[in-house]
């Protein structure tokens, strides 16, 4: 008999791409909230995460420090993330591509190329799926970029990315099922 010395992966049965502007801020945080959350529901090997920025201003460059900073103290790691710009074959890669804010979304649908099937939305809508919901103190539905700002703009993403993977966990909970 011969030993195995890997176990077989399964490809991921729906896979996510966070999106902003400069892929250094909010969408790695996104992709590292989504990840671990992913992972406390028991769905990090069905569900493949991602992230990318609309522009390749910072192509290859690491997370903000400021982002890993906020994201480390809420235990989530974005180690091992690095920059890179959204590419032609994202739009049939992933099913379902996220955008922070209306800007990054409009850039995104006009990049789409005709026939993708992916779903382009926002991130901070799905908030409103998660369990328990309580309402946002946000006026918008949009994740405002920090990068300009001080450490507390990062705070104040987390504070609205953690309850929109949240809810986009309920809803890949149920897509999965449905799937089944």
């Amino acid at each position: 008999m011969i030993k195995r010395w890997f176990q077989r992966r399964e490809a991921p049965r729906f896979q996510v791409l966070m999106v902003c502007m400069g892929n250094i801020c909010r969408s790695p945080m996104a992709e590292a909230v989504l990840r671990a959350k992913l992972e406390q529901a028991g769905l990090a090997g069905q569900v493949a995460v991602d992230s990318a920025g609309t522009h390749g201003f910072h192509r290859g460059a690491l997370p903000d420090p400021r982002a890993v900073a906020q994201a480390a103290g809420r235990g989530y790691r974005l180690a091992g993330l690095k920059s890179r710009p959204v590419v032609a074959a994202d739009f049939s890669r992933f099913d379902l591509l996220l955008a922070m804010d209306n800007d990054n979304l409009a850039t995104l649908r006009s990049r789409c190329p005709a026939g993708s099937t992916a779903e382009l939305a926002l991130l901070l809508p799905y908030a409103a799926q998660a369990p328990g919901h309580l309402p946002l103190t946000s006026t918008t539905d949009e994740v405002p970029d920090p990068y300009f700002g001080n450490v507390e703009g990062f705070s104040h993403a987390l504070d609205l990315i953690e309850p929109a993977c949240d809810g986009l966990v309920a809803v890949m909970r149920r897509r999965l099922a449905s799937c089944v």
